[in-house]
């Protein structure tokens, strides 16, 4: 029988036991040492994986035929979803085996493979030189790639909620998505130095190339950072009663759909509201705004910068909100203030760009209260032996489906005149979200192990 038929599955309400641990607020030593080699390790994988789309239209010609630069850049482009297609699979894989051996063994070979990929990017020669090879070499460094982000979501997760004291979960887990911010705005930093440091002749012939090689030294700093963590004590005691017990030696993948099917379909559904708009005002807003309004790229670009810095700022601080007050009311709050923002935000834009810096950061301000509680409230969802699999997987589906479509989506019903219902697909995505955290248990008070 699944332990998620009854009401009273103790991974599905909060505990009453240990009141002392409960309302234990101060983070260990080493538990700050765990957060800090986490988000560090976890901002050289964006790092990584956001160089790519950064260098993109500039190395696209390299790897492939010459004589149509837009079909290469369009190639190069459809590489990097072929990478979003792994992450589900990388979320399968690598979270069982962090579930099986350890959070920190899974985390060390999460960021070996993606900076090896990127040194394999950074080094590869081009289309002259090899061939119908370069682009081969491309696109599995790609795939190498979407596998190890989609390990690093759940395994990271997990490790740093239970790394966290009891009552600074959020705390901790908002750090997961400081560190994904904080990937991608460096990687914007590096292509922005290197672009305006460099001749176009230089940047062209080897200056893309520094930075994917850099990116893979960045890679090395994050692997002997995460070696110096010792692992967490939900894992090795789960290990511990694993060895104890042969009948718990199952396969984690296989024990996550069978004994918490509930919770798998929670994470999904929670999911489903925060990917689409986070999509939708992190990475596609300047987009949209430059294409329906007319306002130059840069500035909304400028604009999109100023928001995030600002999210960055206050995501641990919406960690600790959510930590004191709840994670159901932090996370309706979002999706109830995007059910309201929708329409406004959409109609708002003017081509200004204080309007638009405007839209930008109460979208973001919104979204605090997804992106500083979906770390901790995912990992309070289930045991330790499938904690990162119960994290990884269901999330990376739901983005897959949900988040990496939104842009495609949006463009299309642009293109077809629709444009002006973008606001009601948004709208429709809190309103999902809104009954998913209505209905879900509260998991602040609760007890993990």
């Amino acid at each position: 029988m699944s332990t998620e038929s009854t009401a009273t599955d103790p991974h599905d309400a909060p505990d009453a036991a240990a009141p002392e641990a409960v309302h234990d607020t101060k983070l260990s030593r080493r538990g700050k040492k765990a957060i800090l080699a986490g988000a560090i390790g976890n901002t050289v994988e964006w790092v990584d994986w956001a160089i790519y789309t950064t260098f993109s239209s500039i190395f696209a010609h390299h790897f492939f035929p010459a004589g149509d630069d837009v079909a290469a850049l369009l190639a190069t482009l459809a590489i990097f979803a072929v990478g979003f297609v792994m992450r589900p699979v990388g979320a399968a894989v690598l979270g069982a085996y962090a579930d099986r051996h350890g959070r920190k063994k899974g985390l060390m070979l999460t960021i070996g493979m993606m900076a090896g990929a990127s040194l394999l990017i950074g080094i590869t020669p081009d289309y002259d030189s090899i061939g119908v090879l370069a682009p081969l070499l491309l696109v599995l460094a790609r795939l190498v790639q979407g596998f190890s982000a989609g390990g690093e979501f759940g395994s990271s997760s997990a490790f740093l909620v239970e790394s966290a004291a009891p009552r600074r979960r959020a705390f901790a887990g908002s750090w997961q998505q400081v560190s994904v911010g904080a990937g991608v705005l460096i990687a914007s930093g590096i292509g922005a130095i290197i672009t305006s440091s460099l001749s176009e002749s230089a940047v062209d012939s080897w200056g893309w190339r520094v930075a994917f090689v850099f990116g893979a030294a960045l890679g090395v700093v994050g692997l002997w950072l995460r070696v110096s963590v010792e692992e967490t004590d939900s894992f090795q005691t789960a290990r511990d009663e694993r060895d104890a017990s042969p009948e718990k030696h199952r396969n984690p993948l296989v024990a996550m759909v069978r004994d918490h099917p509930r919770a798998t379909l929670r994470v999904f559904g929670i999911t489903i509201a925060g990917t689409l708009l986070y999509y939708m005002w992190v990475s596609y807003m300047p987009t949209y705004a430059a294409v329906t309004t007319g306002i130059p790229l840069s500035q909304a670009l400028l604009a999109n910068v100023i928001a995030m810095v600002v999210f960055l700022v206050l995501l641990p601080f919406a960690g600790i909100l959510s930590d004191t007050i709840g994670r159901k009311p932090t996370m309706a709050a979002f999706a109830g203030g995007f059910l309201i923002f929708a329409w406004p935000a959409f109609m708002l834009l003017d081509g200004s760009f204080g309007m638009l810096l405007l839209v930008e950061i109460v979208g973001v301000v919104l979204l605090l209260g997804y992106s500083a509680n979906c770390a901790a409230i995912m990992a309070e969802q289930f045991p330790p032996e499938v904690r990162a699999t119960g994290i990884g997987l269901p999330y990376a589906l739901a983005v897959a489906l949900f988040g990496g479509t939104a842009p495609y989506i949006t463009t299309w019903m642009n293109q077809n005149d629709l444009g002006h219902l973008v606001w009601v697909y948004c709208a429709i995505a809190a309103a999902i979200g809104l009954a998913v955290y209505l209905t879900m248990p509260e998991t602040k008070g609760k007890v993990i192990k």
